[in-house]
């Protein structure tokens, strides 16, 4: 396979190429941007010096679209709702790392996102690549709107009690925190070393982009699901996503009954576990991996059920669900390139 990262310099795309670096079905990877050419990828990563010689290049949309057999878009928001349209129809498969393919309704994605609608073409293409619940679609798929590191953790933590009708539909809340990789390698004041050590933050209260995507596939599963409660911290750390998450169940469970639930639709994926009963999953856990882990708790007292859901944000989040895209839609093996032991402590 010829496989190009438009947006290689970030840090999606650089996620995006360790993982192919080790594919044995990918034969050559073209490091693309906008902006770049003929610079050393190891003078913007020098962690890859000795290990990597290729140099950047620049984007030829229609040379490229014939040339590849896929094209990941690590690009910032908006800039993909340029490109893609420019890329479908080639002989090359698409997987957009970024948000703009994802939301359906245009009101909602403008009113989230502050940015142009993708033409109505591209959005009816384009499938939503949350690997474990859509997987047959992405087999089938040309474009795929790779899934939000924050969506990733919440959506696989609810999908089994959503599908199953368990929860009241309105009662959903999403306490989720960040490291701050997920802002992007573009340097802010909130991201800077003197504004995010030793602190924690909340931001984009009620505003979230993630928000609509999350409801979008929700209500996909059960009509019945309502807005959701969603909130978003940084923490000062470089990887991973734990979403803590509130639902109020229709009847009392047991929280064994409700882990063999997970389990019972979880057993045949290779990067979701269900941790034991009374075991809580950290985000070091699943540092620099493509792994999903799920713990539950039921509370008798309240009739809440809570579910932590953790995942690295630039793997599972990312690159890593892109590149176990990228598989399901070539019929290669859904770990190829991905298994990985996480990085501890």
């Amino acid at each position: 396979m010829k496989v190009g990262i438009i947006g290689a310099t970030g840090y999606g795309g650089i996620e995006v190429y360790r993982f192919l670096q080790k594919h044995k079905n990918v034969h050559s990877c073209k490091l693309l941007t906008t902006s770049q050419q003929d610079i050393p990828y190891a003078n913007v990563y020098p962690h890859l010096h000795g290990i990597s010689d290729e140099n950047l290049n620049l984007v030829n949309e229609e040379k490229l679209k014939e040339e590849l057999d896929v094209i990941f878009l690590a690009t910032p928001s908006g800039v993909s709702t340029n490109l893609t349209p420019r890329l479908i129809n080639g002989k090359a498969k698409i997987i957009d790392l970024s948000g703009d393919l994802r939301i359906k309704n245009q009101e909602q994605y403008e009113s989230y996102y502050q940015k142009k609608y993708p033409p109505k073409e591209v959005i009816d293409q384009a499938v939503y690549g949350l690997s474990e619940v859509n997987r047959e679609a992405i087999k089938d798929a040309d474009l795929i709107a790779n899934p939000g590191c924050y969506p990733t953790a919440s959506l696989l933590g609810l999908y089994p009690l959503v599908n199953e009708g368990l929860i009241r539909p309105s009662s959903i809340i999403i306490d989720a925190k960040s490291g701050l990789s997920g802002a992007g390698k573009t340097p802010s004041l909130v991201s800077s070393f003197t504004e995010s050590n030793e602190n924690l933050r909340i931001y984009k209260v009620h505003e979230h982009q993630h928000t609509p995507e999350i409801e979008q596939l929700l209500q996909s599963v059960n009509d019945q699901v309502g807005p959701i409660t969603f909130s978003t911290h940084l923490i000062p750390m470089t990887r991973g996503i734990m979403s803590t998450i509130y639902v109020e169940l229709h009847e009392a469970q047991k929280t064994n009954r409700l882990k063999e639930l997970y389990q019972s639709y979880y057993s045949q994926e290779p990067f979701i576990r269900i941790r034991k009963e009374g075991q809580f999953p950290s985000t070091k856990e699943v540092a620099g991996t493509n792994y999903c882990d799920i713990s539950l708790k039921y509370d008798p007292r309240s009739n809440r059920l809570l579910i932590v859901s953790v995942i690295d944000n630039l793997v599972k989040g990312a690159a890593g669900q892109a590149v176990q895209n990228m598989n399901l839609m070539f019929g290669i093996e859904e770990t190829e390139g991905l298994v990985d032991t996480p990085i501890y402590p």
